[in-house]
């Protein structure tokens, strides 16, 4: 018992470099935007957007507003590089991606984990020609395994759903309202499968697998799915949402203009958004207007970026 409480107050307890003076908070500004400059340069490289942000959105996407403490509340805070995290399901595959990101860490060693996680998801929507995400800076890492969230928090792609909801739509709501977003906030967000992935060995919901001729054609090694129209699909095979699941744009949304596609993914947390009809609206706005689609993902993307985050200065550095 009196071990556990001093953990519990161990979370409430600022780390010993809390409290950025001004030119340290600047020089912090300036080593994160040449960060930022050298992840974009990987990322274009290597093909690795959406593994990135991917990442970034189960980090962040633990938080649950109901709990006001640090960091129980989960959140961007830098935990899933913790094993204890990594290994939950739903997490299957972003070992991956923390291997991309370590380089980063040795050579940017002053940025917290959880500012490297959040800037390379910024960076891959960039990468991708998406829109430029607003970022504060300055978050402050969890410490030990034993701050790392409970398992079952992220959405799941299909039932059975880990919060025994009845229904796709009831889960997604559930998920997003728990982390504080509304309904348009939620279909903007859900947006970020226009690029990316599923794989056989991940989350299981293809049978595609990562490998060359494990695919579909639209993720075979020699498939055109960049937005400059350039080579490179990284590791080929899994199955994809969209055709060009290396461009961020808005096709995503125009799947009820085109109907299922052979090859392509589509899930029931997908259907969800076209299927309730409080969801439509918003997935219909977004099919028709990918600039709308753009400026709400941004907004959502930066709210999501920062939930659960303890920022060092409290106001945080805006990049």
């Amino acid at each position: 018992m009196a071990a556990r409480r001093l953990q519990l107050l161990s979370d409430h307890l600022a780390p010993t470099y809390w409290g950025r003076s001004d030119d340290e908070a600047r020089r912090y500004r300036q080593l994160c935007l040449r960060l930022l400059d050298a992840l974009r340069a990987t990322i274009d490289a290597a093909n690795c957007a959406p593994i990135l942000l991917r990442l970034a959105w189960h980090d962040a996407g633990t938080f649950d507003a109901s709990l006001r403490s640090w960091p129980r509340c989960g959140g961007a805070n830098g935990s899933i590089r913790f094993e204890d995290e990594l290994a939950h399901p739903a997490n299957a595959g972003l070992h991956r991606a923390l291997a991309l990101l370590r380089p980063f860490k040795l050579r940017f060693a002053a940025v917290s984990w959880a500012d490297l996680i959040q800037l390379a998801a910024a960076a891959a929507v960039e990468c991708c020609a998406g829109p430029r995400i607003p970022l504060r800076v300055g978050r402050v890492d969890t410490t030990s395994p034993s701050q790392c969230p409970a398992d079952g928090l992220l959405p799941a792609p299909r039932p059975p759903f880990p919060d025994g909801s009845a229904d796709a739509p009831s889960h997604v709501r559930r998920v997003f309202r728990r982390m504080g977003f509304g309904d348009a906030e939620t279909v903007a967000l859900l947006g970020a499968h226009t690029i990316g992935r599923a794989f056989a060995e991940r989350s299981g919901v293809t049978a595609c697998a990562q490998a060359a001729g494990e695919g579909t054609p639209y993720t075979a090694a020699s498939a055109r799915v960049r937005a400059d129209g350039g080579e490179g699909v990284g590791t080929p095979g899994g199955q994809s949402w969209c055709t060009r699941w290396l461009t961020f744009d808005n096709e995503y949304y125009k799947y009820l203009e085109r109907g299922p596609q052979p090859g392509l993914l589509w899930l029931p947390t997908d259907a969800a958004l076209h299927e309730d009809e409080a969801f439509r609206p918003h997935f219909e706005r977004y099919a028709r207007d990918q600039a709308a689609f753009f400026e709400d993902y941004a907004r959502a993307h930066a709210r999501l970026s920062e939930l659960g985050s303890k920022f060092d200065p409290p106001e945080g550095i805006l990049l």
